[in-house]
């Protein structure tokens, strides 16, 4: 039995320390008392602790065989690099900013394995991606994906299973997509378009920068993007906050104090986007892969509709489960190629990641035409 330190029991932080402590001796570690006890009567190892201190986070981990991190994406870079410092592998979903190949020297360096953004997307449409790049000459990508709650409230007909920074991140940076092999990078938001999806009905597509390490690792693929999804009319309201500065990191003074306005916003934002007790939710996600295979043109459909099941969020279902498949794959010593890997570096783990997920009823179909 290995042991796994879970950084981070938010409603993702909390479902992959259930799911990993069924095989592995897991300690869930969180600042929020709150937050641990919702693991009920779960057997991981509850600690509150603050691992934003160094020696804390060292004293936490140092026993461990596996961390995984699952902590807001301002604190996941410099959260990865201390845990690489003490040379603990980890797997990890935190969406932060920074490059993370700028700790890929670091942890060679430290003989770590290190795969980030490890979720659903980033994280299991790299893996596919990357599973198809093996086999074909691949011409385009396409990846829509979005998680929605079941129920449609006014005015954002949206809820977080993330930290609100994280998901107000996602509307403030600029979206780079490929087209024909050209970096193309425009303003969050934009080139919105009406999708239509089976059982679900019209959602609404927008450029967003999920692509991340795909533009460096697979830039022989001349045209690859990746649009989030909301209900219809979302954006309008995301645009017009965003637009009056509520989203922005520029202190302002107000009566001789300074506060960031995104703080501001999050604040607000958060009890209007939490998940709330029998609140349902669903992640639906389409990617589109063409191009040549054996002389032939051809395109594969990867359609993915979960839903909230056994009183467990999808959008938590689907991240934390392909975070925990690697984790398995790391500790069993299936997968361990030192330095930092994003996703696609597991492409050749696709049908084992598959299967992980297929035992939790989170279903990939997929069509080729």
């Amino acid at each position: 039995m290995k042991k796994i330190v879970v950084l981070g029991c938010g409603l993702v932080g909390r479902v992959m320390a259930q799911d990993l402590s069924h095989r592995h001796k897991v300690t869930s570690v969180d600042i929020s008392k709150e937050n641990l006890d919702k693991l009920g009567s779960s057997k991981v190892i509850r600690l509150c602790k603050d691992v934003s201190c160094s020696s804390v986070l060292n004293e936490v981990i140092k026993d461990c065989d596996l961390v995984v991190g699952a902590l807001p994406g301002f604190m996941g870079y410099q959260t990865m690099k201390k845990v690489i410092l003490a040379k603990k592998n980890i797997v990890d979903i935190s969406f932060y900013p920074e490059d993370p190949f700028e700790l890929d020297q670091l942890a060679k360096d430290n003989n770590v394995v290190a795969v980030m953004d490890c979720g659903v997307a980033p994280g299991m449409g790299n893996i596919i991606f990357a599973h198809h790049d093996k086999t074909m000459t691949i011409e385009n990508y396409e990846c829509l994906v979005g998680g929605l709650p079941k129920k449609r409230e006014w005015p954002f007909e949206y809820q977080a299973v993330f930290s609100p920074i994280d998901v107000i991140e996602e509307y403030i940076r600029p979206a780079r997509y490929v087209l024909n092999k050209s970096l193309i990078t425009k303003e969050a938001l934009s080139d919105t378009e009406l999708v239509e999806f089976d059982e679900i009905g019209t959602l609404e597509s927008w450029n967003s920068d999920g692509l991340r390490t795909l533009i460096e690792t697979m830039s022989h693929v001349p045209n690859m993007i990746e649009k989030t999804l909301r209900y219809p009319g979302c954006v309008e309201y995301l645009k017009v906050l965003r637009e009056c500065g509520y989203f922005s990191y520029e202190p302002l003074e107000i009566d001789g104090n300074k506060i960031r306005p995104i703080d501001l916003t999050a604040k607000l934002l958060f009890p209007k986007w939490q998940m709330k007790e029998g609140d349902e939710d669903f992640t639906v996600m389409r990617i589109k892969i063409t191009g040549m295979e054996k002389d032939n043109e051809v395109q594969y459909t990867y359609t993915l509709l979960d839903r909230f099941q056994n009183n467990t969020i999808s959008m938590a279902r689907t991240t934390g489960f392909t975070c925990t498949a690697v984790a398995n794959l790391i500790l069993e010593k299936k997968f361990m190629r030192t330095g930092i890997s994003p996703p696609e570096f597991l492409g050749e783990h696709f049908e084992a990641i598959n299967d992980y997920l297929k035992k939790r009823d989170v279903i990939y179909n997929v069509s080729k035409s």
